[in-house]
């Protein structure tokens, strides 16, 4: 499948590795494809990138890794989120599959960031509202990008993700893309406005972080 991963720092340089290891043709969308050489958001750079994935991915502007893509992954700050994927065309490229693995946190008062996410406030909602033609879902900001793609390294993959969007086909889509990196516990939160939920999550996932020292946790949702 091609696959448009919007955004090149360390969640997006994993995924895209991990999905090129699938067998995906990858593209990585950034602002400035000639800038090969500047460090991303706790990564390296993307000519390294290149290096470890033996050039079999891409690396885009914005706007050609939309088209690109007949699946979509927003991997950006989520300050930013819309003003990318508009720079990506996003209103352009049909009804496509996004997934959002957003977050917006507040570094401007040091460490650990503030979340912030609300009831009135959604990465998630923001795009959708933004972008009608894409059926986005929510699912993966609540691990770290090692655990998103290597979900069996925790505890031999018992713990649970999320789903939220409103089109069940889209989410069968992500949930089975999620399977593939051996996601089990796929939880299925319903429609999009309920990726609130996730989104606030992540201020407990800071707190967790902080107390453990370590960003390899997950949480298992038992009924």
């Amino acid at each position: 499948m091609k696959i448009g991963i919007i955004g090149s720092g360390v969640v997006a340089q994993t995924l895209g590795t991990k999905l090129i290891e699938l067998g995906h043709d990858v593209a990585l969308g950034t602002r400035d494809p000639a800038k090969l050489d500047e460090k991303k958001n706790m990564a390296g750079s993307l000519r390294e990138w290149l290096g470890q994935v033996k050039n079999k991915g891409k690396v885009l502007s914005f706007k050609d890794t939309g088209a690109h893509g007949e699946l979509l992954l927003n991997a950006t700050h989520g300050q930013v989120s819309v003003e990318a994927l508009q720079m990506a065309g996003a209103a352009q490229v049909g009804s496509k599959v996004l997934i959002d693995l957003a977050n917006e946190l507040d570094f401007s008062k040091g460490m650990p960031p503030g979340v912030l996410a609300s009831h009135e406030r959604c990465v998630a909602e923001r795009i959708q509202s933004a972008f009608p033609n894409l059926r986005v879902v929510k699912s993966l900001n609540t691990v770290a990008a090692t655990v998103m793609v290597n979900p069996k390294g925790l505890k031999d993959g018992d713990h649970t993700i999320f789903v939220a969007g409103n089109d069940g086909d889209a989410k069968a889509k992500v949930s089975n893309l999620l399977k593939s990196f051996g996601w089990v516990d796929i939880l299925d939160l319903g429609p999009l406005s309920a990726a609130r939920g996730p989104e606030m999550y992540v201020a407990m996932w800071v707190r967790l972080y902080g107390a453990l020292q370590n960003g390899n946790i997950n949480i298992k949702v038992q009924g």
